[in-house]
């Protein structure tokens, strides 16, 4: 895996200001925006796939970015749903007043518990959500994200690859946050950039995990919508 090159590509294409100016731009759309940008990282994964010499799209599809990242918030919250339900049923208890010393300590060691295993299904998701957008990204259909024999495979085969990809996932978050260390509105351009990062780390494990299988660079995929 290029690591470099997953920070790096988006600074030598010669439009890059203006595609991650106006992906900034399209950010602050309310909702809407973030699907776009999201929608915008998967093309980012599915042209990285396909070794496209352009490789940073433009924010000419805007159809297909919506319908992509929306797609791909569906997938992310299949996949978060049990720390969702673990984080419901681990406050459950403190809605209650407990007087009784002992309850209050039965439930913390369940709270306690509850995190632990939130935590350890937290990194286990983050290894395997890049396999399974991915995976939708090299085929257009959203089924391929849900075939978990084949996503877990994938990451348990290469799971040094997609340890990578999760501490690339970690820097490029720490990228993002730092633009709101310069200027506030910073952030809009720095997270947009931390979307092209992540689409490019993700395409490069797929292709890794696939062994040299993926698909045709001189035969487009099909588009979203």
């Amino acid at each position: 895996m290029d690591f470099g090159k997953a920070f790096s590509f988006v600074f030598e294409d010669e439009d890059w200001i203006k595609k991650i100016g106006v992906g900034g731009l399209i950010s602050l759309i309310p909702v809407i925006g973030a699907f776009l940008v999201l929608g915008w990282g998967v093309e980012v994964v599915k042209r990285v796939i396909r070794d496209d010499a352009e490789i940073l799209p433009d924010w000419s599809d805007f159809g297909g970015y919506l319908a992509r990242g929306f797609l791909v918030f569906l997938v992310a919250f299949v996949y978060m749903l049990p720390i969702i339900l673990l984080q419901v049923c681990s406050s459950l208890p403190f809605l209650y007043e407990a007087a009784d010393e002992t309850l209050l300590t039965l439930f913390t060691i369940v709270t306690v518990c509850f995190g632990c295993v939130t935590l350890l299904y937290s990194i286990a998701a983050f290894l395997v959500l890049p396999a399974a957008i991915a995976n939708y990204a090299a085929t257009d259909d959203i089924s391929a994200a849900f075939k978990l024999g084949e996503v877990f495979k994938m990451v348990r085969d290469n799971i040094g690859t997609y340890a990578m990809v999760l501490l690339g996932g970690i820097v490029a978050s720490i990228v993002a946050s730092l633009g709101s260390i310069a200027c506030v509105i910073g952030v809009l351009f720095t997270s947009v950039y931390s979307f092209a990062i992540n689409g490019h780390l993700w395409g490069q494990a797929y292709k890794i995990s696939k062994s040299g299988v993926v698909a045709d660079p001189k035969k487009p995929l099909p588009k979203a919508g």
